[in-house]
């Protein structure tokens, strides 16, 4: 006869996530970065796999990609769910990043579902002049992949509730940020709230607030 024994959960342990370690890490963090753009399907994977990455201050989700003013969750129209990473130029490339982006989704097949289509967006000519380069140097053939190579036009953000959408529900991770009085643009912003929801999604991360147990 098998027993099995269930053994308790780790509790969570919240005593080096507080409003102080939060509002110190935020503020150490760069001013001057740069910003990259990418749909891969849904947002909220990728936005929580590049929070995770050692030179990137924060992320957004949002639409890009159409024409349709204003787009919604609920009314997107002709545009794409896409996560937009602003990093420090001098930790991290572009290039960097597209390494990043081209091991997240499958470059020789495209949704049909243009909500969650496969885009790298350009942001300037340098950008332009890196993915041009990363291709001729990578496996694949510019004129066979199914993944849209575009210059960005417009970014909008998304709603609030998908924003560092891993801490939602998770009531100890969101009560050091109010505490600190954070809104929920502030949250969006803080680059504290982006490696935690990157943790909370399964990511390595290196932080002080982190230990490795809050996943819970």
């Amino acid at each position: 006869m098998t027993i099995t024994v269930q053994l308790p959960m780790t509790a969570p342990r919240t005593d080096t996530l507080t409003p102080t370690t939060i509002r110190a890490y935020d503020r150490k963090a760069p001013t001057a970065t740069e910003t990259a753009t990418f749909g891969l399907g849904c947002f909220w994977g990728p936005d929580a796999r590049f929070g995770a990455l050692d030179g990137v201050i924060r992320t957004r989700v949002g639409y890009a990609g159409g024409t349709t003013p204003d787009p919604t969750y609920d009314r997107i129209g002709d545009h794409t769910e896409v996560v937009q990473v602003e990093y420090d130029p001098d930790r991290l490339s572009f290039t960097d990043l597209l390494a990043v982006a081209f091991d997240e989704h499958t470059p020789r097949r495209q949704s049909r579902k243009r909500q969650y289509q496969s885009i790298l967006f350009t942001g300037n000519d340098d950008q332009r002049a890196q993915l041009d380069a990363f291709l001729a140097d990578s496996e694949y053939d510019r004129d066979r992949i199914e993944t849209r190579l575009e210059r960005l036009s417009a970014f909008h953000l998304a709603e609030p509730y998908h924003q560092t959408f891993n801490l939602g529900g998770r009531r100890w991770a969101t009560e050091p940020f109010e505490k600190a009085g954070y809104s929920d643009e502030e949250i969006r912003e803080s680059p504290a709230a982006a490696k935690l929801n990157a943790h909370l999604a399964g990511h390595d991360v290196t932080a002080p607030f982190i230990t490795g147990r809050e996943r819970a």
